[in-house]
């Protein structure tokens, strides 16, 4: 929905420090309900992905996903858009080191209770274990991109990590990749396969 695209990017520039009237006037008109704060572009193709597969619009039902740029700027974007801005309700997915800023952010921003979900080590390496390291190749292999992987295997570096290491490490390696594979590795789940976190928060909103 264009209109919900134009409210996250007044969001993010707000955010920056520009002016709130935009993403303000916006979410009166749409109107918003609830913001999923996400640390990255693959995380918001991976939500994105889920919410389609299982039928469901989120920008039609009011829901902004959207990425902030990485966790440490999740005060402000809590502060803007929950209780002491926008009233929105709030929620999220960030990895496990990242939590206390997480948790620090919702609570100032009167969000507690309303709660996020937190990966193991980060989305990528949930959406792996979920999928298995052989049919991750097999994805991968699909996409053009297994010459790029066997070359990417032979790098000093990578000699000796487990498979998962170098699989999360390959994906971003290049731009756009991370972003791509959120995308494909979500869309290859089976229904009963889907990360506890990924699940809770879509089955959330």
């Amino acid at each position: 929905m264009a209109d919900m695209r134009a409210f996250r990017d007044a969001v993010t520039a707000w955010a920056a420090g520009g002016p709130g009237a935009p993403a303000q006037e916006l979410a009166a008109r749409l109107p918003v309900r609830a913001a999923v704060l996400l640390e990255g572009q693959s995380d918001v193709a991976a939500v994105d992905a889920l919410a389609e597969r299982r039928g469901r619009d989120l920008a039609a039902e009011g829901v902004c996903v959207l990425s902030i740029g990485g966790a440490m700027s999740v005060g402000r974007y809590a502060q803007l858009l929950g209780a002491p801005g926008l009233g929105l309700r709030l929620t999220g997915l960030c990895d496990e080191a990242e939590r206390p800023y997480y948790a620090r952010a919702f609570e100032r921003a009167g969000a507690a209770r309303q709660g996020f979900f937190v990966c193991a080590a980060d989305l990528e390496d949930e959406l792996i274990r979920a999928l298995g390291v052989a049919r991750v190749e097999e994805l991968v292999r699909e996409e053009g991109e297994l010459r790029a992987l066997r070359t990417f295997l032979r790098q000093p570096a990578q000699q000796g990590r487990a498979p998962q290491r170098q699989f999360r490490r390959f994906f971003g390696t290049k731009k756009g990749r991370k972003i791509h594979y959120g995308r494909v590795l979500v869309e290859a789940l089976d229904p009963d396969r889907v990360p506890a976190p990924l699940d809770g928060l879509l089955a959330g909103l």
